[in-house]
């Protein structure tokens, strides 16, 4: 039952000392569509001065354990590093005990939510998004571990990686191409030499408040870390059209490309996103989840398949003219094999389009178990590059569902 507004405006002020409420309305999904149970209950709030502020109070375990995160997270960002960014971050204001959880107060930041299809057709919102990311990775490590969050070697990303297609791979529903394909990327020594950086974690396009064209605030840091920071650009890449690659090339344009390989990495968090939705579908016993996470794999087999650009294998060296293959012929010695260095990959087939649409709530269901033994069938087909279309929409379900994160309340 979604708490009234009157009950968190009393939770407000028992959080911030002398807070003088004279306006209050439900905000985020109770706001949206009533009698909506989200992640949290949460009211906007106008005191006496004026001032808008945001109270937030967790509806589930792990929604605490992510208000938690987020709390430690806002309190490393200290003016120093705020300093540095070229956007706001959100301000705790205080927060009171409630029944085994607390309420949170924090400053309101102004400025409008977007989906990932308002992307298209704003280039200046696209550019700034990327430089607003790079400014996050651009800031100094060290307050990182000071504050006790995450801190991950570029060896203990691969690693992880490994871990997580280990898992996937043991319930018995991946697709043997993207266990290959992806293992494939894994075994890719030059694909993990980067530096570990500051990185947001979690973001997605609801992390983005925007005004007037350009970043104005970035709200949900319970995920921030040292890590990858290919982490934080694989939503982009499952945008449509040229909108996202705009803010990718934004972004390498301020980190000055000193990271040749991380979009590469960054599709291949992309198609991982799936697997982890089918952890999830395991993990809590839900066969709805499973099955549409089966569909999808199958899907992505095929996107996969159709696809011949960016590819996620060492890229292949210059292509000769018909001299020039005929010299490299002459100068061979006889007898000795040729081995093989191209960097095709065997993937299975599926249609990511087909299915995009089953991504709108927890339940949906896909095409079920059978999926995984009609996508075998074609382990054999034989492709070079990995596509870097994904429907959005399914996109939107992966990080609403298989991972919790912050709304833009």
């Amino acid at each position: 039952m979604v708490r009234s507004p009157l009950t968190l405006a009393a939770l407000a002020t028992a959080a911030v000392p002398d807070l003088d409420v004279v306006q209050v309305r439900l905000h985020g999904s109770a706001a949206r569509s009533p009698g909506a149970v989200g992640a949290f209950d949460s009211a906007l709030l106008i005191d006496r001065d004026d001032r808008a502020l945001i109270i937030r109070v967790p509806t589930s375990q792990a929604a605490e354990t992510e208000q938690s995160a987020d709390l430690v997270a806002l309190r490393a960002l200290t003016v120093g590093n705020r300093s540095r960014l070229p956007f706001d971050v959100p301000q705790f204001v205080g927060q009171a005990p409630l029944s085994g959880t607390r309420a949170v107060v924090y400053e309101f930041l102004s400025g409008d939510s977007f989906d990932v299809d308002a992307l298209t057709g704003h280039a200046g919102v696209s550019g700034s998004i990327g430089r607003a990311i790079a400014a996050v990775h651009g800031l100094p490590t060290a307050f990182v571990g000071t504050a006790g969050l995450p801190q991950q070697s570029a060896q203990e990303c691969r690693t992880g990686t490994i871990a997580l297609i280990d898992r996937a791979a043991a319930t018995g529903y991946l697709p043997a191409a993207l266990l290959r394909r992806w293992e494939q990327a894994t075994d890719d020594d030059a694909l993990w030499q980067f530096a570990p950086c500051v990185v947001h974690g979690s973001l997605s396009a609801d992390s983005f408040l925007i005004t007037e064209d350009s970043v104005s605030a970035v709200l949900g840091w319970s995920a921030l870390s040292v890590g990858d920071p290919a982490r934080d650009l694989h939503w982009l890449l499952a945008s449509r059209g040229a909108a996202g690659e705009a803010a990718v090339a934004a972004y390498a344009s301020a980190r000055q490309g000193n990271d040749p390989r991380i979009t590469q990495r960054a599709m291949l968090y992309a198609e991982l996103e799936l697997a982890r939705w089918l952890l999830h579908g395991t993990d809590t016993r839900n066969q709805g989840i499973v099955d549409d996470a089966v569909a999808m794999l199958d899907g992505l087999v095929d996107t996969v398949h159709r696809s011949a650009s960016h590819p996620l294998s060492p890229p292949t060296g210059p292509i000769l003219d018909v001299a020039g293959v005929e010299s490299m012929l002459a100068a061979t010695p006889r007898g000795i094999p040729r081995r093989d260095t191209g960097g095709a990959m065997h993937t299975d087939a599926y249609n990511l389009s087909e299915f995009g649409g089953e991504f709108e709530d927890d339940d949906a269901t896909g095409s079920g178990p059978a999926s995984s033994s009609s996508s075998s069938s074609s382990d054999d087909v034989s492709t070079g590059a990995i596509g870097t279309v994904f429907d959005d929409s399914a996109v939107d379900r992966t990080d609403d569902q298989a991972r919790t994160r912050s709304s833009s309340e």
